[in-house]
């Protein structure tokens, strides 16, 4: 009898036994489930609150400010979300952080909580829209334990950037206080608007030792052929009517007339999701190039409120004051495109382009860009495969419209393929063998007769 019941348990259990296995194998193991998931890591959600930032930004500054401070805060943000993704992933070396999140936790959770807490603390009056899209942004994770792990990595990685730019000089009390004289720069027409965002001098680096680090030699003499030549070109070049610009050249001058931090982003989002670049490779990409864009920002204005050059529509209206026998005054001359409020020297535009194609063709590896470039103003797309040819275009665009000498604008371009250099260099560093775009051979120069850093 007690073998007969013996046997009955054994038959007993094997049944159940294998019931939980056809369960287990139909269904998955339900009490290890959350364990095994593997950690939500959709890229997609990068260039998503890419837009987002994009948006927050133009909502509170607007979208058209003459001011390279729309880039400064891309770059923050980028930062933050780059720490939150490779912290988890640790492909590629953190900025300015030494912590690491669990390998368990979902990437993509990590980086819409750091996109997010970065903007509502820099943007608290867009909260409201903030956290509708970051509740959306979270619903589409799937909850348990890699959520929830991602959601406090990304707080920490945005804690920790917001813990690294207090008290680095934004909104500081800095102001322009030169004189007009021959060469020094003076509010412009129509608006004659004062200098605008001057604390971008002083802003502290996100890369650079300091603002100064690249700052170039000064603007060309105003006895010297050079600035002569300078006068010149954008006089006939530059002018509102009566320009010597072909229909291309117009063309191009109002291309790159706008906001160029929003034509960049959009190109970035374009790149890494044609290129199917992971959750990592596409945090770097847009990391290194809004980092390398701010410092070239902070950059371009040290020299802007260092030398205080005159702007094209002032030197050739008061040409019969500069001592230069080469240049001839032209009170009535207009510039195609309205000039921005600050100074010629650097050029912004020329500089944040040189720092952003010197960076990409880093982390790519080649010169070829790939990049689709959207323009607000003509409504119209460039495609560049080549980073020389961009560069070559942004320089050109500045002095067709009248708003910039070429020498601010190619001086520019070189002092921002420096810090792309040194981006590279000193962050954004592969820890491991990480995919195409893990280690890329030496960078080669891209702006017109420059040469390797």
């Amino acid at each position: 009898m007690d073998t007969s019941r013996s046997v009955r348990r054994a038959v007993i259990g094997a049944v159940t036994a294998l019931l939980v296995l056809a369960l287990t194998a139909l269904t998955g193991p339900t009490a290890t489930t959350d364990n095994h998931r593997t950690p939500a890591a959709d890229p997609a959600a990068i260039r998503d609150w890419n837009v987002i930032a994009a948006d927050t930004i133009s909502a509170n500054l607007g979208p058209t400010r003459p001011s390279g401070q729309v880039v400064i805060w891309h770059g923050f943000v980028s930062a933050a979300v780059y720490n939150a993704v490779v912290g988890i992933q640790r492909t590629y070396a953190p900025y300015k952080w030494r912590a690491r999140g669990p390998v368990t936790a979902s990437p993509e959770a990590a980086a819409v909580t750091a996109a997010h807490r970065v903007l509502v603390t820099y943007f608290p009056a867009s909260r409201a829209s903030l956290d509708a899209a970051y509740a959306g942004s979270l619903a589409k994770i799937p909850d348990g334990r890699a959520k929830r792990q991602g959601v406090a990595f990304g707080e920490r990685a945005a804690d920790h950037l917001i813990a690294l730019r207090e008290d680095d000089g934004r909104f500081a009390p800095v102001e322009f206080t030169a004189a007009p004289a021959p060469g020094v720069w003076r509010p412009t027409p129509p608006a004659h608007q004062p200098f605008i965002d001057p604390w971008l001098a002083v802003l502290r680096p996100l890369l650079l030792t300091s603002p100064a680090q690249f700052r170039p030699g000064g603007p060309p003499a105003l006895s010297s052929a050079r600035y002569a030549q300078d006068v010149n070109e954008v006089k006939t070049m530059g002018a509102k009517t009566g320009s010597a610009r072909t229909p291309q050249q117009t063309d191009t001058a109002l291309f790159f007339g706008g906001n160029l931090a929003v034509q960049f982003q959009a190109a970035f989002r374009d790149h890494t999701a044609r290129h199917h670049l992971d959750i990592a490779d596409t945090a770097r990409l847009f990391a290194a190039a809004n980092a390398s864009a701010t410092d070239a920002v902070v950059t371009a204005w040290d020299a802007k409120l260092h030398y205080g050059f005159w702007r094209p529509i002032t030197a050739i209206q008061l040409a019969d004051t500069d001592g230069n026998p080469a240049t001839d005054a032209d009170p009535q001359w207009q510039p195609l495109l309205v000039t921005p409020p600050h100074p010629d020297y650097l050029s912004g535009h020329t500089t944040v382009a040189g720092a952003v194609t010197r960076t990409l063709t880093g982390i790519l590896g080649t010169t070829h860009l790939d990049l689709n470039v959207p323009s607000e103003i003509t409504g119209t797309t460039r495609h560049y495969d080549e980073a020389a040819q961009l560069n070559q275009d942004m320089i050109n665009a500045r002095v067709w419209a009248g708003i910039h000498f070429r020498t601010a604008d190619v001086v520019g371009c070189r002092a921002g393929s420096r810090i792309g250099v040194w981006a590279l260099t000193h962050y954004f560093r592969p820890l491991r063998a990480a995919g195409p775009h893990a280690t890329p051979p030496a960078i080669q120069p891209n702006c017109p007769g420059s040469s390797a850093s």
